[in-house]
């Protein structure tokens, strides 16, 4: 039973942790996207739509963060 907790609190810290540094990341990528655009280089298509790929990935994992942190507060 404390196995299963110590398992469930590593995986909560990994998505919560991942998925703020992808939040970040994609906001970074989105700045670079506003540059390239202001600038009137085509390239701010492929910056903007790599930066809501990371930016939706980060959201997700911090779903999945929360979920996990439900999951370890039941076995508490």
């Amino acid at each position: 039973m404390r196995n299963k907790a110590q398992k469930l609190k590593i995986r909560w810290l990994l998505y919560s942790v991942g998925g703020l540094f992808l939040l970040g990341f994609g906001l970074s990528l989105l700045g670079e996207a506003i540059l390239y655009k202001l600038n009137n280089d085509f390239s701010w298509f492929y910056w903007g739509t790599a930066a809501l790929v990371v930016f939706n990935s980060g959201i997700g994992l911090i779903g999945e963060a929360i979920v996990t942190k439900f999951k370890l507060e039941k076995e508490k």
